[in-house]
């Protein structure tokens, strides 16, 4: 099934995937609703999954876990979009996704369809740096974590303390342990 609501990249994918043999477009849908009535009605095994169903709203990523968690769990999703956003990635496979790739890398796609419906873990270089990250941070408390992901935005020590209501020596502290723990995961 093809979930995607700009009529351009609609049409270009309904093409280029009518030109493959072992294919079967199943099912078209625009929104979030059509997807998940579609996956309720429809033989479907993978599902390509635009994230922004309506102007920034995510709501591809509503669509996905809903037909992953209540639905079909044998449908494998791969989330197709613009965004490359570390939290957006971390999200899709949240929501159930089994890979994730950007326009950017549009000709990607067939193989990746390929690569599902075959049950192969082949996540693509569009997202494996950011699920590599999350998961070496699974050694962080959620606080160090959030701790972490602010300073990776970019935000100084003194604006972290004041955002968290803590001394600059405590952010320093626990900044230092959190180094160490990451050094240490990337020993095992």
């Amino acid at each position: 099934m093809l979930v995607e609501d700009d009529l351009f990249w609609r049409k270009m994918l309904i093409s280029d995937l009518a030109k493959e043999s072992d294919m079967v477009l199943a099912a078209v849908a625009g929104s979030k609703e059509e997807a998940v009535a579609a996956a309720e009605t429809c033989e479907i095994d993978v599902v390509l999954m635009d994230i922004n169903l309506t102007e920034n709203r995510l709501d591809g990523l509503e669509a996905a876990k809903e037909i992953f968690a209540t639905r079909r769990k044998s449908i494998k999703i791969i989330m197709l979009t613009s965004l490359d956003e570390r939290e957006v990635i971390i999200q899709s496979f949240q929501s159930g996704a089994v890979n994730y790739i950007t326009k950017s890398n549009y000709p990607d796609i067939v193989q990746a369809i390929r690569d599902a419906y075959a049950n192969k873990s082949a996540i693509h270089f569009d997202a494996a740096q950011a699920v590599a990250q999350e998961l070496q941070l699974t050694v962080l408390t959620p606080m160090e974590k959030e701790l972490y992901l602010l300073k990776e935005k970019g935000m100084t020590k003194t604006e972290i303390s004041e955002k968290l209501h803590k001394s600059i020596n405590t952010i320093k502290t626990q900044l230092k342990s959190i180094r160490d723990k990451l050094r240490g995961s990337n020993k095992s």
